[in-house]
């Protein structure tokens, strides 16, 4: 959490009375009512079809909301099927990609032995493979050594996961290689497509798929289930169970949540909330074993479990050694694999821990001096390559900055950037690909690859470009305010309410509601080196509130008259007793407006 002073954005609009009574109509209580309308859902119908997207049906063949190329991939992989080519799935090394391999390698396996009974598994396996790349040695998306070995090993399919959009040398090299190269990405569209025999995305020009911003796993699982449709067209479930896709919709909700999938569509909202009744029963064994080492109890998972417990466990395995040992876990049939393999990603995740502490210690100290004196942190050395992101994240967070983290080698150079929303780093790098290798991302979050001559060059140009962009704003985080409320109206089951808006996650928060003018009966600060602030808040005839402020332990020192305080709603359950309990995520003096 950003120790910066944030600026509050209040609602500007307030419901009326006639039409709060329209969302009550539809069993809506106030509060949740609110906070939708100040989302942006100013219809009741259209709230409450939100918060019970539960199913989302798609029909892959419907020619009006078809993705792009979708017919010619899955004409393309059941005939390899058909006539036992060998396919691989290229995936990427983190938890969108680990999944989406998982989930697309599982899936086609599954239609080769409905079409091939006879073939033993053994030879399934070999005919259907995954390929994730090395972090260190092979960098982010496909590379053409790897693709050129691939078909020398006999590969006559690859069908990307979550990468290759932008890799358009390699794509190429590719097909010169005699591969049929299928690019599945949901990544944003650079300059040019691949020259690939499909190219799915839902962002590329004259796609008519409604859900633009599916995770890499939300494109596969919607690729699979082309698949299973024109499979079963073909009479090869005859005789065998039908392939149940819902089974894989814990993975499609690892990968989306992870992936920072935005949660305010329903499609996004209906993947993750159907996958996360799957998780809480941990019927997969890398699922089980995951939880136990995180110290989650199966039946407790939610979206924000799969943030910071499971997605920072997955993405462990490609940041410190290989993303197969996560492709292990989650594809893991017995409890001995799973077990070993959850055990591997506890040791690394702890590992990545400390190695992003001791670095973003050092870019820290070396940025300090100009805290606020330029708008682009840009900072390399001999980093671990797979923290880079993690370090930029932590240091955009903490200095409100477009971060550029790099890792330095011997002729080229990997970074990873994040940013705010006030400027769009992949955007930023299109204006630079003159003096890059490759690059690729989000608005908000992505890398690139950069000749070290050109390093020099590159950190000019995009400084120039933060400082002519954000010279002049208000350059501070924004707390958004979901609902103001009076202290003494907080109840326990007002939190039951507000669990109608889970999961939440990007684009649909935990709702942050504030109260003013609240009066503190105790202060004190707990923790190492005191930095979190704990409080009990008066409330008119009723026992004193407590709160809990993580990292808001310097406030201790200046809290002497009533303040206004942010807070996310939660229950305290402790020696069997439920309490009421305020998670601050800001506070200040109420005169402050």
């Amino acid at each position: 959490m950003s120790s910066l002073p944030k600026r509050w954005i209040e609602p500007t609009s307030s419901l009326s009375e006639d039409r709060l009574q329209q969302f009550r109509a539809l069993g809506l209580r106030d509060i949740v009512a609110r906070i939708l309308y100040k989302r942006g859902f100013d219809d009741p119908q259209e709230a409450v079809n939100f918060l019970r997207a539960e199913t989302y049906a798609s029909q892959p063949f419907n020619r009006k909301t078809q993705l792009k190329d979708l017919e010619k991939a899955v004409e393309r992989l059941l005939r390899a099927i058909d006539r036992k080519e060998p396919i691989v799935v290229y995936g990427d090394f983190d938890a969108d990609g680990v999944t989406s391999t998982v989930l697309m390698v599982e899936v086609l396996r599954a239609l080769y032995h409905r079409r091939h009974k006879d073939v033993p598994d053994e030879v399934t396996e070999q005919m259907v493979r995954p390929y994730i790349p090395n972090r260190v040695d092979e960098g982010y998306g496909l590379n053409v050594q790897a693709l050129e070995k691939l078909a020398s090993e006999g590969a006559k399919v690859v069908v990307t996961v979550d990468c290759g959009i932008r890799s358009i040398d390699e794509v190429l090299a590719g097909r010169a290689a005699k591969l049929d190269m299928i690019v599945t990405d949901h990544h944003s569209i650079g300059p040019e497509l691949p020259d690939a025999l499909a190219v799915i995305n839902p962002k590329q020009s004259g796609c008519p798929y409604p859900e633009k911003m599916l995770a890499g796993v939300g494109v596969a699982y919607r690729l699979a289930e082309a698949l299973t449709v024109a499979a079963n067209g073909k009479g090869w479930a005859k005789g065998e169970p039908p392939l149940n896709l819902e089974a894989y919709l814990d993975l499609v909700a690892i990968g989306t949540v992870a992936d920072l999938a935005p949660l305010n569509s329903a499609e996004n909202r209906a993947l993750v909330k159907r996958g996360l009744m799957i998780l809480n029963r941990a019927e997969r064994p890398g699922v089980s074993a995951l939880l136990k080492v995180a110290g989650v109890e199966p039946g407790t998972v939610t979206a924000t479990t799969i943030g910071y417990a499971i997605g920072p466990r997955i993405n462990a395995a490609g940041r410190l050694a290989d993303a197969m040992i996560a492709y292990e876990l989650l594809a893991a049939r017995d409890e001995a694999t799973a077990e070993a393999r959850a055990n591997q990603l506890q040791e690394l995740n702890v590992q990545r821990q400390e190695l992003t502490r001791n670095a973003q210690l050092l870019v820290r100290e070396e940025i300090e001096p100009q805290r606020f004196s330029g708008y682009m942190i840009f900072a390399s050395g001999e980093f671990q390559p797979g923290i880079v992101g993690l370090v930029a994240g932590r240091l955009t967070e903490e200095f409100y900055r477009p971060t550029v983290i790099m890792e330095r080698g011997e002729t080229e150079s990997r970074a990873s950037c994040r940013s705010i929303p006030q400027f769009d780093i992949t955007q930023a790098l299109d204006a630079c690909a003159d003096l890059l290798v490759r690059h690729g991302g989000h608005a908000q979050a992505a890398g690139f690859t950069v000749v070290n001559e050109n390093i020099p060059a590159l950190k000019a140009r995009l400084t120039a470009l933060a400082d002519a962009q954000l010279a002049g704003q208000e350059l501070k985080p924004q707390l958004e305010i979901d609902a103001v409320v009076n202290l003494n109206h907080l109840t326990l089951d007002m939190v039951e309410d507000l669990k109608q808006l889970e999961p939440t996650g990007f684009k649909n928060s935990t709702p942050v509601l504030m109260s003013r003018s609240v009066h503190i009966k105790e202060k004190r600060t707990v923790g190492k080196d005191n930095q979190h602030l704990k409080l009990k808040l008066t409330r008119a005839g009723q026992p004193p509130l407590d709160a809990i402020g993580f990292n808001l332990g310097e406030w201790a020192k200046s809290l002497n008259g009533a303040v206004d305080v942010a807070f996310e709603l939660e229950i305290n359950e402790w020696n069997g007793q439920r309490s009421l309990q305020l998670n601050l995520r800001d506070l200040r003096p109420s005169e402050t407006r």
